[in-house]
Parts: C-alpha cells; sequence; structure tokens
C-alpha cells in the first residue's frame, strides 16, 4: 500500500510550475479563510518551502521530486494557521528550520553505532570487529558517500556485510546511478571479505544485479550459507533473498540453518520480518534494514511508519527474541519516488560490531 500511494502522489510532479503556484495559493486562502494578513504569509512559506527542496539536487544533498513534499509540509503548516500572534510567526518559523534541518542537514551525517555481542562459540580471548552497512538507496556520489567510504577507511572492520538495497527507487535504470552505486561498492575491502544480499525486490532488480555486483570484491549469498574464516574463528553466514514474503523465504532459511555446525551464526536478511523464523531457529544474530527506522521519528512517539509486517515492533536498533539478537539498521540512504528526502531524529548509520567470547 505504501508503495502505491507513493506512485500516485509522483503525479504532483508533474502540475506545472505556474499552476502549482496557484494551487500554494488556493491552499493558503482557504486554510486563512482569506485572511489579508496571513494568506500572503502562509503562501510565503509554503512557496519558501519549495525553494528549500527544489534547491537539493543543485546543492548536491538529494534528488527527489519537491512539489509532493511541499504538498505534505503545506498541509502541516496548515494545522497551526490560526495560532494567534506572534506564535502563529514563530511556529511556521520554526517549521522552516525543520526543514532546513530534516532535509538538509541530518541526512547527510551518518553515525557509527557501536554492538558488542558476547559468544561462548568463539575461540577463547579472540574479538570480530564486523561493520554491518544497510539500504544505500545511491542518487548521486554525495558527500554522504564520501564519508561512508572514509568511515568503513577509518574503522578497519575485519568484515563486512550489507543487508541490501544499492539504488534509489527513483534512479534504477540511471546510468550515472550506476556508475556512481558501484563506485561506492568498489572500495569495500576487509580481510574477511564483503558479503551482501538482495534488498526490496522493487529496489535490487533481478536484471540489475549482475550490473551492480560484477567484477567487485563483494560475494552476493543468494540462499546459501557459508562458512567465513575470521580471527581464527568460523562463521556460519546464511544470505537469503528478500521476497518480503515470509512464506516463501521462511522455508530458505529452515533448510539453510540445517546446514549450520556449532559455528557462530549470522543471519543476513534484508527485513526484520524473519527476525521470529531466526529465533525458532536459535540464529546468534540476525542482521536486517529495509525500515530505515522510519525516516521521521518523533519524540515519545517513535517513527510515523515502517515498512515491516509487523508495524511498529522492528522500528530500528537492537531486540532480543530469545537467543537470537535482531539489530535493524537505519540504513544510508533515503526512500524514493514521492517520498521526501528527509530523517529528523532518525541520522543514517552504519554499525561496527565487536563479537568476542566471554572473559576477552
Amino acid at each position: 500500500p505504501f508503495d502505491s500511494i507513493l506512485h500516485r502522489f509522483a503525479a504532483i510532479q508533474s502540475i506545472p510550475g505556474p499552476l502549482f503556484i496557484f494551487v500554494l495559493a488556493v491552499l493558503s486562502a482557504l486554510v486563512t479563510l482569506g485572511d489579508l494578513l496571513r494568506w500572503p504569509m502562509m503562501l510565503g512559506f509554503f512557496i519558501s518551502d519549495w525553494v528549500l527542496l527544489a534547491l537539493l539536487p543543485a546543492a548536491g544533498r538529494s534528488f527527489g521530486p519537491p512539489r509532493p513534499p511541499v504538498i505534505i509540509l503545506a498541509v502541516l503548516r496548515s494545522v497551526f494557521a490560526w495560532l494567534p500572534f506572534p506564535y502563529f510567526i514563530g511556529i511556521q518559523l520554526l517549521g522552516t528550520a525543520l526543514i532546513v534541518y530534516g532535509f538538509w542537514i541530518e541526512p547527510m551525517r551518518i553515525r557509527v553505532s557501536r554492538q558488542s555481542l558476547v559468544s561462548s562459540r568463539l575461540n577463547p580471548g579472540t574479538v570480530i570487529r564486523m561493520l554491518h552497512i544497510g539500504d544505500l538507496h545511491v542518487e548521486r556520489f554525495t558527500r554522504r558517500e564520501a564519508q561512508l567510504l572514509t568511515l568503513i577507511d577509518e574503522l578497519k572492520p575485519d568484515l563486512i556485510l550489507f543487508s541490501g538495497d544499492v539504488l534509489n527507487l527513483s534512479y534504477l535504470r540511471d546510468s550515472t546511478t550506476l556508475a556512481d552505486a558501484r563506485r561506492v561498492l568498489s572500495e569495500w575491502h576487509a580481510p574477511s571479505g564483503v558479503f551482501a544480499v538482495t534488498g526490496s525486490p522493487a529496489v535490487d532488480l533481478e536484471e540489475l544485479l549482475p550490473k551492480i555486483y560484477s567484477g567487485l570484491n563483494i560475494r552476493l549469498l543468494r540462499n546459501e550459507t557459508v562458512t567465513v574464516h575470521a580471527n581464527g574463528n568460523r562463521i556460519d553466514l546464511i544470505g537469503i533473498d528478500c521476497s518480503h514474503k515470509p512464506s516463501v523465504d521462511a522455508p530458505q532459511l529452515e533448510r539453510l540453518s540445517q546446514a549450520a555446525n556449532g559455528n557462530l551464526s549470522i543471519l543476513l536478511y534484508h527485513s526484520p520480518d524473519l527476525a521470529p523464523n531466526a529465533a525458532q531457529r536459535e540464529i546468534d544474530l540476525h542482521l536486517a534494514g529495509h525500515t530505515h527506522g522510519g525516516q521521521v521519528r518523533l519524540p515519545f512517539i517513535g517513527p510515523l511508519y515502517t515498512a515491516s509486517l509487523y508495524g511498529r515492533k522492528f522500528q530500528s536498533g537492537r531486540y532480543s527474541i530469545e537467543k537470537t539478537t535482531l539489530y535493524i539498521t537505519r540504513g544510508i540512504g533515503l526512500e524514493g519516488g514521492a517520498a521526501p528526502r528527509v530523517r529528523f531524529l532518525c541520522p543514517p548509520e552504519i554499525i561496527l560490531w565487536e563479537i568476542k567470547s566471554p572473559n576477552t
């Protein structure tokens, strides 16, 4: 349903500029009841939002259509249209500041989340530094992608795992986007290897996977289990294609987990929706993404929307489900289509895991 809404909402971008200004003028007149003071002021805020979003591509920040999110922002601003002065002005200016932060600043600041996991399955006195990356959603090579490469170089992980979604939905067949994505992926190196799985079928298109991964130092796992050697330890890495249909993907997990031989087991699967199944199979660690943490999180409320079949139960971060640890990354990039290229209280992240034996 969310994907369908985005596709229909994208039609707003095709409205000609003069007609779009007329639409904003009518909306501002309706919400202010034609008040001769509030009407032009509200229209001015609507147009300023449009300018701020339209400048994002020129600034190399993000590359989504500006008009659909402007309508969303206009509706949000309209809620406060009849606050008394000077609160009306103050709230609208605060809205502008939040737009600058959410669209221009937070999406470009990658955080390193540090997690630890103690496992008796590792050799005594050993530590594995593992980096989890998810949801690149590359549009163009921006300062965010450059920052990612710098962080990988600084962290020097033993192992890199990628949980899928390389390209942005709006740029699946764009040659520049493909080249920029391969530029990012080609810089990923780790002593114990770099492994990836497919993301959402609508994003990681089957026809594009060879073009994305061919010739790179990344092993794409397609419903298979591999044994990874890291610092003298053996890890059973289970990589499953994501169909977003647990009835299809859970049997793959059951089949592949039967091949586990007592080593530390890690499930790499794009969505958190197999976490209950992973717990039934006593998988040690499930690394997922897909939800983006909601991209917009409100204080005390959390995300407005997550794309998990379990709703808000699995949002982002760390969860314990029986003997299984689940971690859902907020990812690097942004939702495509007509979705706003925004993050608020939900910055992009990569996760550095220290997996160690007891008493290390």
